[in-house]
């Protein structure tokens, strides 16, 4: 019997194939934009996504992929998201034992007692930039003190929008400062060249110092020029919350032993969850009638009552039964059950990122662009540019980091332009962008667990605004761009090598 012929591999996506899914799930997502506004999130985003998704299977099959690839592919990219998804779920989980041990209302009690209105928007800024340098983590900082903050700015009658964006901007420059962040020490990995994490964080200071100091002059002007939404004064406030909880320093330690966690480099999903199963079983004790009004079950006794509280509150959220309506609205939180939207969403952008990559659309977009820019101004833009496109086309953070970090090095490397140049191009766009995109994984997760709509808050997010645009004035005026001796790159016969585009995925 002759053997069978060998099939054929894949052919290379022209650049209407790669364009084609992109101007699709354009269309999609403004069409459940234009439908549903900010509620768009609550699904029909998520259909969008997975509609695109479908979409740039199709062509991947035009192309010779077969069915089986591109599933692998989806499949493989909606697993290296479940690490963000135990860590959402976590935080989940925390955000409803915080409330019903009074460790958020407590914060909110002191911050409102601490901080006036005009220092609040500055302070806020601060102490998540500060916080998000300790644990090395933006999601965890604004899971926690995040949350803490919006509640505060919705009991002082001030804007949540801003307050999110606040707490943004400094956890999002904490998580950049740092080397206890995954992002700080994978992008120096990624780019190569000898990069230590610890170049790259002086390099990237340059940018991340004054986009973070500019962000607190503006808190700081909006807080002075802002006047209260409501009638209620912070004294009515302080009086609510201490006739619905008992405030102490006690309800504090949830949180102490989160950043004990963080300081011995716990894992986040670990340290995350200690903390909320820690929080419920201290509730009992420093919220009993609190627990005793969210269970509502008079035959159990103590401690049926107790366990009872702890699954509901981690599982669908904590419900504030006080009798104060505006008390019970700010406190009826958390759960994991909260977080499942955003995972659907999460998972939609990823699929549709992996079958783009996986098919080859991503690299054939970025090829061209890596190409054209001739001069070093136009290269570090290019390389921004990318960040911010694969945050929105991909939707996820990491996407974003990778590729332009592997498409660009040998380009960086052959114009002779120091390797912390485009590490910190890559960060200034990648990292922080991502959570101005209400798909992207961080976008979705930041509005998930502060609970205000990623459009409300993103012009407030000053530092993750002014870190790429930065970024790019610096390499067109050649501040802070060092220069190295320029290294040979292999091109494969090409005269002007395109940036990388041979390292693709696979390498």
């Amino acid at each position: 019997m002759a053997d069978q012929p060998s099939r054929q591999p894949p052919r290379a996506p022209t650049l209407l194939d790669a364009l084609a899914p992109v101007v699709v799930l354009i269309a999609l997502l403004a069409t459940t934009i234009a439908l549903f506004g900010t509620a768009a999130t609550d699904g029909p985003l998520q259909v969008a996504l997975l509609l695109a998704a479908a979409f740039a299977s199709l062509v991947a099959f035009k192309n010779g992929h077969t069915v089986a690839s591109v599933a692998d592919a989806a499949v493989g990219g909606v697993t290296s998201a479940l690490g963000a998804v135990f860590i959402l779920l976590a935080v989940g989980a925390l955000i409803g034992t915080w409330n019903m041990a009074g460790t958020i209302p407590t914060v909110v009690d002191y911050g409102i007692r601490l901080v006036s209105p005009a220092w609040f928007f500055f302070t806020a800024t601060l102490v998540c930039a500060l916080v998000g340098m300790v644990t090395g983590s933006s999601w965890t900082t604004a899971g926690t003190l995040g949350v803490a903050f919006v509640g505060m700015a919705t009991v002082m009658g001030l804007s949540t929008a801003a307050a999110a964006g606040a707490v943004i901007c400094g956890a999002y420059f904490g998580d950049k400062m740092t080397p206890l962040s995954e992002t700080t020490i994978l992008v120096p990995k990624l780019v190569g060249r000898g990069l230590t994490v610890g170049e790259h964080i002086r390099n990237m200071a340059w940018t991340a110092v004054p986009a973070l100091g500019v962000s607190l002059v503006l808190f700081l002007i909006i807080g002075l020029r802002t006047r209260p939404e409501t009638a209620a004064s912070t004294a009515a406030a302080e009086e609510a919350l201490e006739r619905a909880y008992n405030v102490s320093v006690v309800c504090l330690l949830p949180l102490v032993l989160l950043v004990w966690f963080a300081a011995r480099r716990v894992p986040p999903f670990l340290a995350i969850l200690g903390s909320a199963l820690f929080a419920g079983l201290l509730a009992p004790f420093t919220q009993p009638a609190a627990v005793r009004a969210f269970v509502d079950d008079p035959s159990l006794g103590p401690v049926a009552t107790a366990a009872k509280a702890i699954f509901e509150a981690m599982a669908i959220g904590f419900v504030s039964n006080t009798g104060a309506p505006k008390v019970d609205q700010l406190f009826s939180r958390g759960g994991m059950a909260s977080m499942l939207t955003t995972v659907w969403l999460i998972l939609g952008a990823l699929s549709f990122a992996a079958i783009m990559e996986h098919a080859g659309f991503l690299q054939r977009l970025l090829a061209p662009i890596v190409a054209r820019a001739r001069s070093r101004g136009a290269l570090i833009m290019s390389v921004n540019a990318s960040g911010v496109g694969l945050n929105a086309i991909a939707g996820d953070q990491y996407v974003a980091d990778v590729l332009p970090a592997r498409m660009f090095r040998d380009e960086f490397a052959r114009r002779g332009l120091a390797p912390q140049v485009l590490s910190r191009a890559v960060e200034d766009s990648g990292t922080v962008t991502s959570v101005l995109v209400p798909w992207n994984t961080c976008g979705a997760y930041i509005s998930g667990v502060l609970g205000v709509p990623t459009v409300a808050y993103l012009p407030y997010c000053f530092f993750n605004i002014l870190s790429p645009l930065l970024d790019i004035a610096y390499g067109y005026l050649g501040f802070k761009t060092p220069g190295v001796p320029p290294e040979p790159v292999p091109t494969a016969g090409q005269p002007a090598p395109t940036g990388g585009g041979h390292d693709g995925p696979d390498d």
